[in-house]
């Protein structure tokens, strides 16, 4: 059995702020054992409430690894939290950017070098009816198809009811549950080898926002929207 991966001081300082955030929740984690114990991965999730990267991350450290999150740029550059983010491995994303080409080098390098590496590919919370997921970016089907690492769905819900930002509403009583729904690691193997153009990567990116999407519905209970077509 694999021991925990090492995270260092960073990592343990991450801890010590998000391990308490969980805290104010109950945690359901169903299918946990599908995020590998060692090895590459790529975990690819939703996002519903500036609450999911602390509960995203402790949900990750229970699976005794270590996750690497990418983040929008202001992320990185925020006071304290920002240096917390980056010692711990964080990836920086500078979209519409001449440096939009290293941020994704760093993620290709993380995923190399066996690390899990955390992407939501709305890029931030949605504001979609009924806060489910919007359209995706295309950075996932990159990193999905340059890396032969197991890409897996992650479908997280419940922080919205804790915490809703774009509404100022923040409720810690009474105790909600927020659930982790991991599935099984999507087959790219039919879409490897071929011309990587706008339209793979879209549809690739769908793939994977549907995947995640099926797995938040069969939390909810609830049918999802039915799929908006390809731009």
């Amino acid at each position: 059995m694999a021991g925990r991966e090492k995270g260092g001081f960073w990592v343990g300082a991450a801890a010590v702020l998000f391990y308490p955030v969980s805290w104010l929740t109950r945690r359901v984690y169903l299918n946990a054992e599908r995020v590998p114990r060692q090895g590459a991965a790529l975990l690819v999730l939703n996002h519903i409430s500036h609450m999911d990267p602390a509960v995203d991350a402790v949900f990750v450290h229970r699976q005794k690894r270590v996750p690497r999150f990418m983040a929008k740029n202001s992320v990185a550059t925020a006071p304290l939290f920002g240096r917390i983010f980056l010692g711990a491995g964080g990836i920086p994303v500078y979209r519409g950017s001449s440096s939009a080409g290293d941020s994704l080098r760093a993620a290709h390098e993380a995923l190399r070098e066996g690390k899990v590496v955390v992407i939501y590919p709305e890029g931030t919370v949605t504001k979609e009816p009924g806060q489910w997921p919007k359209k995706a970016f295309t950075g996932v089907a990159r990193l999905a198809l340059e890396n032969d690492v197991p890409v897996i769905p992650i479908a997280r819900w419940g922080t919205q009811d804790v915490l809703d930002f774009y509404h100022k509403k923040l409720r810690l009583i009474p105790r909600r549950t927020v659930t982790h729904s991991v599935g099984e690691p999507v087959d790219l193997s039919a879409y490897r080898g071929r011309d990587r153009g706008a339209a793979l990567l879209r549809e690739v990116s769908e793939l994977l926002m549907d995947r995640v999407t099926d797995l938040l519905a069969e939390v909810r209970g609830e049918e999802p929207p039915a799929r908006k077509p390809a731009e």
